[in-house]
């Protein structure tokens, strides 16, 4: 494919998936909401910031149902509201962490995740409160041959403003020019 066709933008299904189940004029088609970032293409100190989402009932419920989290501060109204620390029910720690990284993760076809490091929830998040994130590249190495290592910040706040939980991501990236890394990779 022709990375200068007129009407597509530079990272963008460019270099995306080329399925050979469709047919091929719907293949050769950019993938919408699907980037093809190298290691190369990604500044450290780029800050992103995510849409808003408001967690409403179903959305804590459906998530507390999937993963099987019967936990009373997230399921039961009454033991929230009567013995609970907050006095209402809790959106689980693991659909924070979810939803709010969701709000700015990427399709890259070229990244694939490493793991998380330092995650803190710091604040609690009810049911009806909205959230957003904001997403800093802190910074990349060249790791193994072909791919370098990046770590990015997530910040996950609600309302306006407040912080309520932090982590570090860490991206495994192809190389554009696997070459030019050659003597600097630890594998």
């Amino acid at each position: 494919m022709n990375d200068e066709r007129e009407g597509f933008a530079p990272t963008v299904g460019v270099s995306s998936t080329v399925p050979r189940d469709m047919p091929a004029d719907h293949a050769a088609l950019p993938v919408w909401n699907a980037e093809n970032w190298f290691y190369e293409d990604w500044p450290v100190g780029q800050k992103i910031r995510s849409l808003r989402r408001t967690i409403g009932e179903s959305d804590s419920h459906l998530f507390n149902t999937l993963v099987t989290d019967i936990h009373p501060y997230v399921q039961d109204q009454m033991f929230a509201e009567t013995e609970g620390v907050f006095g209402r029910r809790l959106v689980a720690g693991a659909f924070v962490f979810s939803a709010g990284l969701g709000l700015v993760a990427t399709n890259c076809v070229n990244a694939f995740s490493y793991g998380y490091d330092r995650l803190r929830f710091i604040k609690p998040l009810f049911i009806g409160e909205t959230i957003y994130t904001i997403r800093t590249n802190l910074d990349k190495r060249p790791k193994y041959k072909e791919l370098g290592l990046i770590r990015a910040s997530y910040e996950v706040f609600k309302g306006e403003g407040e912080l309520i939980l932090y982590c570090e991501h860490l991206q495994t990236v192809k190389y554009r020019h696997p070459e030019s890394f050659v003597g600097q990779t630890e594998k």
